[in-house]
C-alpha cells in the first residue's frame, strides 16, 4: 500500500495510543490496518490470530491461491490490490451461480458451492454470517481444508457461535471476537497480509512482480 503523509500522521496517532502489547511485528501489523480502516481501538483486544495465520495465508497468497470473499464490498475492497500484487483469482459467493434454494441464503448457497470448487482457497468472509456458517460445516465435514479464513461478520443473533467453531477448527484463521467486524475490516486484514507477503515472498512468488 502507497502511504501518504496523512496516514503516516494517522498511524503515528495509533501507535501512541496503542503503546505496549503482545503481538509479533506482522499481528500488530494487521491489528493497526483493522484500527486505521475503522478508528475503533477496541480490535485491539477482539482480534485473534490462530497458530502460524499468518504465515499460512502469505504462503497461500504467493502461491496464487484462489480467493473466495462473501459479499462484493468485500471483493471490491481486496481486488485491486491483489491485481497489483499477486494477481490471484477472487470469487465472490453472492454472485456464483447456484440453484435457489429456501434452506439456506444466496450467500451461503454461493460459499458452499464455491468452497467445494476451490476447497483449499483463502476465505475471506467479511459481513455474511451465513456464510461462515456454512464454510464451518464444510470444514467440520472435513470436505475443504482452506489454506486460511478470514472471519469478521458482525451480527446479534448467533454471530459468536459461527466464530467459536472457526476457533475450535485446526484451520488457519484470523477472526474478530464477539459482535462487531464487518466488511471493511475483513478487507483491512487482507490488505495487510497482502503487503506482509509481498515483503517476504515478492518477485520470487511463482514469477509474479
Amino acid at each position: 500500500m502507497e502511504w501518504h503523509m496523512s496516514d503516516a500522521q494517522s498511524l503515528a496517532i495509533i501507535d501512541q495510543e496503542i503503546g505496549d502489547h503482545l503481538f509479533t511485528p506482522a499481528e500488530y501489523e494487521i491489528v493497526r490496518r483493522v484500527i486505521y480502516a475503522t478508528a475503533d481501538f477496541e480490535y485491539k483486544s477482539l482480534i485473534r490470530f490462530s497458530e502460524r495465520a499468518l504465515q499460512a495465508g502469505a504462503a497461500a497468497l504467493a502461491a496464487r491461491s484462489t480467493i473466495v470473499v462473501d459479499v462484493p464490498m468485500v471483493q471490491v475492497g481486496i481486488t485491486p490490490f491483489i491485481q497489483t500484487s499477486f494477481a490471484n483469482p477472487v470469487y465472490c459467493s453472492m454472485e456464483a451461480l447456484t440453484r435457489p434454494q429456501k434452506e439456506k441464503t444466496k450467500a451461503a448457497w454461493g460459499m458452499q458451492t464455491l468452497a467445494t470448487r476451490y476447497p483449499e482457497a483463502i476465505f475471506v468472509i467479511g459481513q455474511a454470517q451465513t456464510s461462515l456458517t456454512s464454510l464451518v460445516e464444510l470444514i467440520e465435514l472435513e470436505e475443504i481444508k482452506p489454506a486460511l479464513v478470514i472471519g469478521t461478520p458482525s451480527g446479534f443473533v448467533d454471530v459468536d457461535v459461527a466464530k467459536d467453531r472457526l476457533k475450535d477448527s485446526l484451520i488457519p484463521h484470523i477472526r474478530i471476537e464477539g459482535r462487531k467486524g464487518g466488511a471493511a475490516v475483513a478487507a483491512a486484514i487482507m490488505h495487510g497480509l497482502v503487503d506482509l507477503a509481498w515483503q517476504a515472498y515478492g518477485e520470487n512468488a511463482n514469477g509474479v512482480g
